[in-house]
C-alpha cells in the first residue's frame, strides 16, 4: 500500500484489528530494528509511517471518538518492543492532538490527515514550556507580534520526533516594546531551511529519537499555524491528556521488561523466587495501574483539580513501576540481561528517560504539591 493512498477511513479501524495490525508490525520488523535504535541512533521513520497506515496515530482524535484508552494500548504495544519508538508514538500522537485542538481551519484539514496516517512526522516541542508554566523555568522562545502573525527567536535545547521537513508544536512568550511579556502563543514550527538543527550530546539512550536542538531567528508564524493565542488556556484544557497519553510508553516498557523476566524463569526460577519484584507481582500491579489509566482515559479533557491531580499521579506511578520492573528484569536475567545487546540492558536506559522526561517524576509531584494545597478565601 502506497502511504499517500492512505485515506483517514483506515483510522476507524476496530479495535483489536487495530491493535492485532500494531502488534503484527512491532513484534516483527519494530522487534528486530530496536538493538539498531538503541545503539546506532536509526531514526525508525518508515515503521512509524507504517504505524500510521494501520490507523496507530489517529485513536486518540475526537474525529475517530476520542479513543485515548485505545491511544494508550495502541502505544503501550510499540513500546513494549521498543521504549524509543513509543516515545515517538507518544510525541507523535500529542502533535496531532494539538493540531485538532487548536480549532484552526488550517490545521485540522488535510494538514491533520497526513499527519494522522503518518504521511507527514512532527513532534512536540513543549519540555520548556511545561516547566516554565510550572514556575521551574524561563520561557526560552520570544515572539514579537508583526503583521500577519509574529516574528519568534531563541533556542531550544532538545526537540524529539523532527528533522528536516518536518515539524513540532512549539511555544513562545509574546514580548512588548518595553520589554514585558503579555501572554503566549503556541504554534506549528515548521523545519524549514531557515531553522537551525543542531546534533545534541550523545545520550546514554533514546537516540534513535532524531532529537535535535532548535535555533531560530525571526523566524515568521503566520495565522494559519497558529494553535492557540493565548496558549495558557489551551495547555490547561489539554494538559491532562498529553500527560496521560504518556502513560502508554511507561506501561509498555513496564511489560516489556515482565516479559523478559518470564524468559528465564524456566531456567533461573528456583533461585529468583528469593529476589524482590517478582514477574507475578509486578503484572498485578500494572494490571491494577492499567485499569486506572482506561478509567481516567474516559474524560481526558476533564479539569478539574482532582482528575488533573489523578492524572498526574497515574504518570508518576508509571514511571516508579518502569523503573522498578526494568531493574527487576536485569536482576531477574543476571549476566545474560547485562550484556549491552540485550533488551533488560535496553530497558533500563529506557525506563530513566520515562522518569526524567517532561514531566519528570519531581516535576509530577511538584505539580500534586501545588495543586493540593488549599485554596485561601478572599
Amino acid at each position: 500500500m502506497n502511504p499517500t493512498d492512505v485515506a483517514p477511513a483506515v483510522l476507524a479501524t476496530g479495535s483489536q484489528t487495530l491493535l492485532a495490525s500494531v502488534k503484527q508490525l512491532s513484534s516483527g520488523v519494530l522487534a528486530q530494528a530496536a538493538y539498531k535504535i538503541d545503539h546506532e541512533g536509526f531514526y525508525p521513520a518508515d515503521i512509524m509511517r507504517s504505524l500510521g497506515q494501520t490507523g496507530a496515530f489517529g485513536a486518540h482524535l475526537d474525529r475517530n471518538g476520542q479513543q485515548i484508552g485505545l491511544a494508550i494500548n495502541v502505544m503501550r504495544e510499540i513500546a513494549q518492543h521498543c521504549g524509543s519508538t513509543g516515545f515517538l508514538t507518544w510525541c507523535h500522537d500529542v502533535c496531532g492532538l494539538y493540531m485538532e485542538q487548536s480549532g484552526n481551519p488550517a490545521l485540522m484539514g488535510a494538514l491533520l490527515d497526513e499527519h494522522a496516517c503518518a504521511n507527514t512526522l512532527g513532534g512536540t516541542a513543549l519540555s520548556n514550556p511545561m516547566k516554565t508554566f510550572a514556575g521551574i523555568e524561563k520561557m526560552l522562545l520570544r515572539a514579537k507580534r508583526v503583521a500577519g502573525g509574529y516574528r519568534v527567536s531563541g533556542a531550544l535545547p532538545w526537540v524529539s520526533h523532527i528533522g528536516r521537513g518536518q515539524y513540532c508544536g512549539a511555544i513562545a512568550g509574546v514580548y512588548l516594546d518595553d520589554g514585558s511579556t503579555s501572554h503566549e502563543i503556541m504554534f506549528l514550527l515548521r523545519c524549514t531551511d531557515d531553522v537551525v538543527l543542531r546534533q545534541c550530546p550523545e545520550f546514554s539512550g533514546m537516540e534513535g529519537t532524531s532529537t535535535w536542538g532548535i535555533r531560530l531567528d525571526d523566524y515568521f508564524v503566520s495565522e494559519d499555524a497558529l494553535i492557540a493565542d493565548p496558549a495558557k488556556p489551551f495547555i490547561a484544557r489539554v494538559r491532562a491528556a498529553f500527560v496521560l497519553l504518556q502513560t502508554g510508553w511507561a506501561l509498555g516498557v513496564t511489560q516489556g521488561s515482565i516479559e523478559s523476566m518470564l524468559e528465564v524463569e524456566p531456567l533461573l526460577g528456583h533461585v529468583n523466587k528469593f529476589l524482590n519484584d517478582r514477574p507475578d507481582e509486578l503484572q498485578a500491579e500494572l494490571d491494577d495501574l492499567s485499569t486506572r489509566i482506561q478509567s481516567l482515559a474516559r474524560t481526558p479533557y476533564d479539569g478539574s483539580t482532582d482528575y488533573v491531580i489523578s492524572v498526574l499521579d497515574a504518570r508518576a506511578q508509571s514511571a516508579e513501576l518502569v523503573l522498578r520492573a526494568s531493574q527487576s528484569a536485569l536482576l531477574h536475567q543476571g549476566a545474560r540481561g547485562y550484556m549491552m545487546n540485550t533488551a533488560p540492558q535496553r530497558r533500563i536506559r529506557e525506563a530513566h528517560f520515562v522518569a526524567i522526561v517532561t514531566p519528570a517524576i519531581k516535576h509530577l509531584r511538584w505539580e500534586m504539591a501545588r495543586l493540593s494545597k488549599p485554596v485561601m478565601p478572599a
